[in-house]
């Protein structure tokens, strides 16, 4: 059995299975469709990695999938209520690609309270203000990386804020699923000015980070 699972095999999967063997946690990596895909990646990070394809049975307790908001939407879909008791994290920006200019879902919502009507499991939003490079080491510039994560029930909290402070990083509890609006908004934010060819310096090795008064 393995602590957390981890849906994708892309850049975002790999830095979060970096920060999970980093906190001393055993990884179910669970690719698309090849699961050569996913062994190679547990073969590269080494430690308690294993490797499987999605449609096998979810063994962690906390689930991240890396993926978008669409594919995230067809995983609670398909695993339907063998996913109750578990914290399902979504890490997603529902960017609306056609135009690159807004977010995907109605004012007034966000992808972790879409998906949280869809499943059993507890939905809790975290992840989505970081990129998978620096996710890899954990931080930027010397700087630990935060981990804005918001949701409705404490344990669930709890537990992904325990996994994040595990993995050298910095969890802030911003308050109830809904204050996942905010975030969605703030990780399209960052995802602009990563995408700005004017802007080199925040090409996807930036962080967003909150420095309290001492």
């Amino acid at each position: 059995m393995s602590d957390i699972t981890i849906i994708g095999t892309g850049n975002m999967a790999r830095g979060l299975a970096s920060r999970a063997l980093a906190a001393g946690k055993s990884v179910q990596l669970l690719a698309h469709e090849d699961k050569a895909k996913a062994e190679a990646l547990a073969s590269k990070l080494g430690g308690s990695a294993s490797a499987g394809v999605l449609g096998d049975a979810i063994e962690g307790s906390i689930v991240i999938p890396a993926v978008y908001f669409d594919a995230s939407k067809a995983i609670v879909t398909q695993y339907g209520d063998t996913l109750a008791g578990k914290v399902y994290v979504d890490i997603t920006n529902p960017v609306d690609f056609s135009t690159f200019d807004s977010l995907a879902v109605s004012a007034g919502s966000s992808a972790a309270e879409e998906l949280q009507k869809l499943t059993p499991a507890t939905v809790v939003k975290a992840f989505n203000t970081t990129f998978a490079g620096t996710l890899v080491s954990g931080e930027v510039s010397g700087q630990q990386l935060d981990v804005l994560i918001a949701g409705d029930d404490e344990a669930s909290v709890k537990a992904v804020s325990d996994f994040a402070s595990a993995a050298g990083l910095n969890a802030i509890n911003v308050g109830p699923l809904r204050r996942a609006q905010q975030l969605e908004q703030t990780g399209f934010l960052n995802i602009l000015l990563s995408a700005n060819e004017a802007l080199p310096e925040y090409q996807w090795n930036s962080a967003l980070k909150f420095l309290p008064a001492v």
